[in-house]
């Protein structure tokens, strides 16, 4: 069974989980620093268990190839992140691509055609207590996948020791999809309305987001991936009902003053939107007060 060596891009809660996920299973990972190298300490919270764990580290500007990376920075960061490190990649190295969103894939390879890229989605839950310091908030289910190829690479193997609950998702590009669907719906409503995932099951921001599927729908079916109103909206409320108390990730990015991933969640949704001509203005309008919101 191959053995990879993970390189981890984006030292955030995510990284850091399933950093500490990889290692624990027994492949060797490494994570990439702007500023620290040589052995770092992370800690994962996980209930009343507390882990520290050590991990080596280099910097993106150090030589040494990597063979695997896994990325998950912000979306908006993926591009130059992996830039980065382009010098340390070549047309044999595998990327694992695990962030919000949709677009960034389509930017990386236009500046790196040669890499060998892999889509991820995550419900695994986790937020940042301090740097190199995480709380693992609850356990999801994590898909990996590559579009147009039906069967998983020969790391797929240990990779689903390691993370699990998991698979090799042949359709990796219609699970994006519902994940950005169903973002669309929740997250530009809680950052706007500072408010926990529950409150959009309560008047009147429920209405809000009944609208909102009967808008992001469409759009989701004419880019290819069908669904109708009812079901997004149905399958909106199923979230919104396990991660009530959950603050969403474009919310937490806008209390704690940081840039947020609404450009690839409804801005993507609003680029297909235009695509193939159809209004989508509660979007639009969300969008436009989400970008005064961070400018």
């Amino acid at each position: 069974m191959i053995r990879p060596h993970w390189h981890v891009l984006g030292a955030g809660a995510i990284g850091c989980l399933f950093a500490s996920t990889l290692q624990r299973s027994g492949l060797p990972v490494t994570l990439l620093l702007r500023e620290r190298h040589g052995e770092v300490p992370v800690q994962v919270d996980d209930g009343d268990r507390r882990e520290p764990l050590c991990f080596p580290s280099s910097r993106p500007a150090d030589a040494g190839h990597i063979d695997h990376l896994l990325v998950t920075t912000k979306a908006y960061d993926v591009c130059p992140a992996v830039t980065s490190v382009a010098h340390r990649l070549d047309q044999n190295s595998q990327v694992l691509l695990l962030t919000n969103g949709l677009g960034y894939s389509d930017e990386l390879r236009r500046a790196l055609p040669a890499m060998d890229y892999y889509l991820g989605s995550t419900t695994e839950g986790a937020y940042r207590l301090a740097p190199l310091h995480i709380y693992h908030a609850g356990r999801g289910y994590t898909r990996i996948g590559k579009p147009g190829c039906s069967s998983p690479p020969d790391w797929f193997e240990s990779w689903s020791r390691a993370v699990q609950p998991g698979s090799w998702d042949a359709d990796i590009l219609g699970t994006l999809w519902l994940k950005l669907a169903i973002n669309c719906a929740i997250n530009p409503l809680t950052a706007l309305h500072r408010c926990r995932n529950g409150e959009l099951a309560r008047p009147p921001l429920a209405a809000q987001v009944l609208a909102l599927c009967a808008e992001i729908a469409p759009v989701c079916t004419a880019a290819g991936f069908p669904i109708t109103s009812a079901v997004l909206h149905q399958q909106v409320r199923e979230v919104i009902a396990a991660t009530a108390a959950n603050r969403s990730s474009m919310l937490q990015d806008v209390l704690a003053g940081r840039p947020t991933e609404c450009n690839y969640i409804t801005g993507y949704l609003l680029a297909a939107a235009r695509q193939h001509g159809i209004d989508a203005p509660r979007n639009e309008e969300l969008l436009t007060r989400m970008r005064k919101l961070e400018y």
